[in-house]
């Protein structure tokens, strides 16, 4: 049997993270995306994912660099507007562990890509809804997006990494 689960925004957090100046790290999420899965009754293994982000609606907790990461060097949020993301396949890895194979375009560049996506569990909340919890983690070279800014310091190191960090914690409720 076919289960729909929907996003509870108001339980989740999707951010990346790059480093800067290689001596720190800087998040940035997007405050406006939808991202809806079906699986198998409540297995996992099953699901079919899908995530797009308005990439106008980044939020770096800086407003110049908020502009930075919309602009040309970045996303260029005039002419790519969306980010998306599909699952390929799924793979159990452990008890509640999995390997997301799946689909990330940004600026109309897809490329397949892996993610860990570990079940936190599944619990009843006050109100008698079934919830969902999923913690994702992974790893992309922002360059094969086409993301090239490009910057060297006076000591050779890069102003931002290349290998940008993935990270989720969502919460879904049974439909």
């Amino acid at each position: 049997m076919k289960t729909k689960w929907s996003l509870d925004k108001s339980h989740s957090e999707i951010k990346f993270k790059a480093r800067h100046l290689m001596i720190t790290t800087v998040s940035a999420q997007f405050e406006n995306y939808a991202m809806e899965i079906e699986t198998e009754g409540d297995d996992f293994t099953t699901a079919i994912a899908s995530y797009v982000a308005d990439v106008k609606t980044i939020q770096s907790g800086d407003a110049q660099r908020n502009g930075h990461l919309l602009s040309d060097d970045f996303f260029n949020a005039e002419k790519y507007p969306e980010m998306k993301f599909v699952t390929e396949n799924i793979t159990k890895t452990a008890d509640q562990t999995f390997d997301i194979q799946g689909l990330l375009t940004i600026r109309d560049v897809s490329k397949s890509i892996s993610l860990r996506a570990e079940l936190e569990g599944i619990a009843k909340d006050p109100w008698g809804n079934i919830k969902a919890a999923l913690h994702v983690t992974g790893k992309i070279n922002r360059k094969d997006f086409g993301l090239n800014f490009h910057v060297l310091t006076d000591t050779g190191s890069l102003l931002v990494s290349d290998e940008i960090k993935l990270e989720a914690d969502i919460q879904f409720v049974k439909q």
